[in-house]
C-alpha cells in the first residue's frame, strides 16, 4: 500500500529536465517503488562544455535509485532493462524520445504520460511555450496513455491551469510540473485500483506545438505590442526574441504593451520614456521596451543601451539578419 492507503506500483520513471523532478519526487513521497530511472544521457555544458547530468538523474541520484542512460530507445538492450524489474507502469515526463511499441509494452498497466496542455491542443514538445505565445489565458496537465501516434493516446485525467497576464516559460512550467505532479498521483490510483478508464482524444481539435527552434525567435515589424510581448515571456530563456537595429543583433528580453497610437512605421523606436524605450508596432501599437541584451554584451536596461548608443530614436527594430 501506499502513504494513501492504496496499493503501490512498481514505476519505472523516464525523464529529463528540471520539470520532470515534481513527479519524480511524487512518486517516491507517495512510496511507490522506483526500481530503475531512466534519462538522457549526460550532456556539454556551461563555459568548460564538460558532460553535466540532467536533473533527474541528479535527483534520482540523490534518493539512490538506479539510473540508465541509453543512447538508442530501440536497441534491445533498452528494452530489456526496462521489463527487468517487472514494472507495473511506466511514468513518462519529458524524456525527450520517442518510445518504440515494445517498451510500451513493457508494463501491464501501460506507460503514462504527463502532458503540459490540455489535449488534445497543443500536441507537441514545446506546449507551454506555444500556449503562452499565442496568449492563451489557460494551459493546463493531461495524463495520457502514451500511443504511437505522438501525444494522441488515451486521456485519464486533465486540469486546468490559467496563465498569468505578465508569466513567462519558466515560471508557468514550474506550476505545471506542480500541478502534473498531482494530477499523476490521482491517475496511477485510479489504475490500481481498475477505476480510471482511459478516454480516447478527439482528434478533430488537436493542434500542434512543434520544437523550437533559433528561427521562432526572429523578430518580426508585423507583430502587435501584445504579440511581441508574448512570444518575449513565450521564448525565455530560449531561443529568446531578436531583432537587428542599425545592423546589429539585439536581444528583447523585457517590454509591456501600453496604451496609445503611433503612426510611425513598426519597428519604429519613437521616444524615450521613463522605463525604457518606445517602439511603433503593428496596428497602430506601442511597446515599451524596457531591457535588452545586445549581441555579445550583458543585458541592460533599454535606457541604458539609449545611453550607450546601443539604440537611437528613429532606428528601426528589423528582423535579424
Amino acid at each position: 500500500m501506499d502513504r494513501r492507503g492504496q496499493r503501490a506500483l512498481r514505476v519505472v520513471f523516464l525523464g529529463t529536465p528540471e520539470v520532470a523532478v515534481p513527479t519524480l519526487a511524487r512518486l517516491l513521497d507517495l512510496g511507490h517503488d522506483v526500481p530503475l530511472v531512466v534519462t538522457q544521457p549526460d550532456r556539454p555544458a556551461g563555459r568548460s562544455s564538460s558532460p553535466q547530468p540532467p536533473p533527474v538523474k541528479r535527483f534520482a541520484l540523490e534518493h539512490g535509485l538506479p539510473v540508465a542512460q541509453p543512447p538508442r530507445v530501440r536497441d534491445a538492450a533498452f528494452l530489456e532493462s526496462i521489463a527487468a524489474p517487472r514494472p507495473d507502469v511506466l511514468v513518462v515526463v519529458a524524456y525527450g524520445r520517442i518510445l518504440p511499441d515494445p517498451v510500451l509494452a513493457a508494463a501491464p498497466l501501460g506507460a503514462v504520460n504527463v502532458h503540459f496542455s490540455l489535449l488534445p491542443a497543443y500536441r507537441g514538445a514545446a506546449p507551454v511555450q506555444w500556449a503562452i505565445a499565442r496568449r492563451e489565458s489557460t494551459t493546463g496537465v493531461t495524463t495520457m496513455r502514451i500511443a504511437t501516434e505522438l501525444d494522441a493516446g488515451d486521456l485519464y485525467l486533465q486540469a486546468p491551469v490559467a496563465i498569468e497576464p505578465r508569466e513567462r516559460a519558466p515560471a508557468l512550467l514550474a506550476r505545471l510540473a506542480r500541478a502534473g505532479a498531482d494530477l499523476l498521483a490521482t491517475t496511477l490510483a485510479g489504475l490500481a485500483s481498475a477505476s480510471l478508464p482511459p478516454l480516447p482524444q478527439d482528434a478533430s481539435r488537436a493542434t500542434y506545438a512543434p520544437i523550437l527552434t533559433r528561427a521562432d525567435g526572429g523578430f518580426d515589424p508585423a507583430w502587435t505590442a501584445a504579440e511581441i510581448d508574448a512570444r518575449i515571456r513565450a521564448f525565455d530563456p530560449w531561443p529568446g526574441v531578436w531583432a537587428s537595429v542599425s545592423g546589429r543583433r539585439i536581444r528583447l528580453i523585457d517590454a509591456l504593451p501600453i496604451p496609445g497610437r503611433s503612426d510611425r512605421p513598426p519597428g519604429t523606436l519613437v521616444e524615450a520614456s521613463d522605463d525604457g524605450v518606445i517602439v511603433a508596432c503593428a496596428g497602430g501599437t506601442r511597446l515599451e521596451l524596457r531591457e535588452v541584451q545586445p549581441d555579445g554584451s550583458r543585458g541592460m536596461t533599454a535606457a541604458a543601451a539609449l545611453r550607450g548608443r546601443r539604440l537611437a530614436l528613429g532606428a528601426r527594430l528589423e528582423p535579424p539578419a
